[in-house]
Order: structure tokens, then sequence, then C-alpha cells
């Protein structure tokens, strides 16, 4: 037993004893383009940084990672509207935040993992918002319309990242081959800028889902890019009307990535505009040797092809997929096709 004056001394101590309050994130506002600049270039995990309405126009990058457990959140209502009028100065050879270089890009993370970027647009670019080895990133509710070339772009990397509940229409303004809606991964023409060590852009495990995109997306509303793996695109609606044709360009979706699920879109075309078949694999050849555009799986799409696309799905090249074929299900349906479903066998 603790004697009265030790007892008092030990009741004492309990009393400094200072619980750790968990530190609340920082939330900034901010209502000029200077502002916002400041913001995205220092915030720290756990920042939401959040716009008034209005048009903000300027060049907007960040090179600041969250975490998981405190991504950086950038959000906005609708009329939060981001546009770069650039690109100006002389770029480097690959794509990378420059001194003197403005990409031209309405929101461009940069070696910036897990962020949440909500509700607000981006417009009147050269592109929408490009991610380049930006993993964990989410994009929920965003607008994107009005851009030169493609409307959202996942590249060098940047996997496991979403995009859901968005928008896009009116893109490749000016480069009407490039202006896909979501463009997931890189050609590996490309991949000694975004591929790992001179490797594949391993954009992997990307998520599409429950996007309105089109009309006038004049590329792919999604283009899967070789090397890419394990992605899902799902409840997605598409609208074909004003597709090109241009750089190959005249589907939904060309996917030439692997084991994607693609399942419960609905797709429909009407002119003008080019349009060939609904999803089209293809299997470009990448060295070391990679079975691009095989073991994808449809089922439960809902195809108008309009009266001119001739299939709602078209395998190309199933010699080089025999061990990990595509797979269609027989819950796809199709209407106003020149030939049918599919070119392929249908699975139950």
């Amino acid at each position: 037993m603790l004697k009265g004056s030790m007892l008092v001394t030990a009741l004492a101590a309990a009393a400094l004893v200072v619980v750790p309050q968990p530190v609340s994130a920082a939330t900034v506002d901010v209502s000029t383009a200077a502002q916002l600049q400041a913001a995205l270039g220092s915030a720290t995990p756990g920042t939401v940084v959040r716009m008034a309405a209005g048009t903000y126009r300027g060049s907007f990058v960040s090179q600041k990672a969250g975490s998981s457990s405190q991504p950086i959140t950038l959000t906005g209502p609708a009329n939060a509207v981001l546009i770069n009028d650039g690109p100006s100065g002389q770029a480097p050879s690959c794509p990378a935040p420059t001194a003197g270089w403005d990409s031209g890009y309405g929101l461009w993370l940069y070696g910036a993992p897990y962020w949440k970027l909500t509700g607000f647009t981006v417009a009147e670019s050269k592109k929408g918002i490009v991610l380049d080895n930006s993993h964990h990133t989410t994009l929920d509710g965003v607008y994107v319309h009005h851009v030169d070339e493609e409307a959202v772009h996942f590249r060098r990397s940047s996997a496991d990242s979403v995009i859901r509940n968005s928008r896009i229409t009116d893109t490749g303004l000016v480069q009407k081959g490039y202006g896909e809606g979501v463009y997931i991964g890189s050609a590996n023409s490309n991949w000694s800028c975004h591929g790992n060590s001179g490797g594949a852009d391993k954009s992997d495990r990307v998520q599409v889902l429950d996007n309105r995109i089109g009309p006038n997306i004049a590329a792919e509303p999604i283009d899967v890019k070789e090397g890419t793996q394990a992605g899902v695109i799902r409840g997605n609606t598409f609208n074909g009307q004003g597709i090109t044709g241009q750089n190959s360009a005249d589907s939904w979706i060309d996917v030439k990535g692997t084991d994607y699920l693609i399942e419960n879109n609905t797709g429909t075309f009407t002119s003008p505009g080019t349009f060939a078949n609904g999803y089209e694999t293809h299997n470009p050849s990448t060295t070391p040797s990679f079975p691009n555009g095989c073991g994808n799986t449809w089922r439960g799409n809902k195809s108008d092809l309009g009266g001119a696309g001739e299939y709602a799905i078209k395998i190309t090249s199933t010699s080089k997929c025999k061990e990990r074929p595509n797979v269609v299900h027989a819950s796809n349906t199709v209407t106003k096709a020149k030939k049918g479903l599919t070119n392929v066998p249908v699975t139950p």
C-alpha cells in the first residue's frame, strides 16, 4: 500500500499524462487559380483542397503524394472549371513537369499516388486529366469535355485507380485520332517514356465504373492499351455518335490488354460517325512477347449498333489467344447489327 505522500505524487503524475488526439486533416478553401496552384504544390497526406465555383485558368499540376490511410482530396462543384490554355515553352523528350514548359493538361498528377478527385469540371485544355505514376487515385463525379486530345489518361503505371460516376464528351477537337474518352496505359511505341524501366506501362487493375461517355468522342470511348491487365469496365453508357474512325478508332472499346472484365455496359451508335463493331480486340506484338488482347470476358452488355456495326463483340486473331481465350457470354445482347452478336462461339 502506498503511503500518503507517495499516493499524492502518483496521482499527480497520472494527471499529467496526455492522451494523443487524432490530428484532423487540413481543409484548404480556394477560389482563384493562384490559390489552387499553391494548394496543389503544398498538399500533404490528408489535405482536402476545396474549390469554390468559378473558372480556374492556368497550369494545375501536383507531385505531392497522399497515403492509403490519408489520401489527398481535390473537390469542387461541377461549375468549378479548370482550363489550361497551354501548351507553351520547350517540351522535354518525355512528359514531366519542367520549368518553363506548360503541358497544356487540365489537371496533371505526376508521381502523386493516393488522390481523390471529385465533382469538378475540366475543359478547353490539350488533355483533360492525366495521371502519371499516380496509382490508387479515384475520380468520382468529374466532368471532362471539349479537350483537344484525350479526356482522362491513366499512364505510367497509374495502377489500382478508378473513374466512376463521371461524364465525358467532346474530345479530340484538334487531334481526332487521339481523342479517347478514357485511355488506359500506353502504346508500346511510348513505353520508353511511360513504361517501367523501358518495359510495359503497367497501369493495371484500373476500374471504369458507371460513367457516361459520349457523344462526340472522336476516338474510342475507352482505349485499353497492350501490357495492361486485370481491369474492370462495368455499368457504363457509351454514345458512339461522333466516333471519327481516325487512327483505327471505330468502336466503343478497343481491348489490347489482358484479363479485363467488361460487363453490364450499354452502348449505342447513331450517325454521324464511323463505326465498325461495338467492342474489338487487337493483339499488337511487344518485346518481350506478351499475349496482348487475350483472356478478356464480356457478359451482360447491351449493344445497339444502329445498323452500322457488324458485330457487338469482334474478337481478332483467336490463334494468338489459344492458352488464354477471350470469352463472350450468352448474356450479351445486340440489336441493329449487320452480322450479329460476335464472330466467336458464345459461352453460356
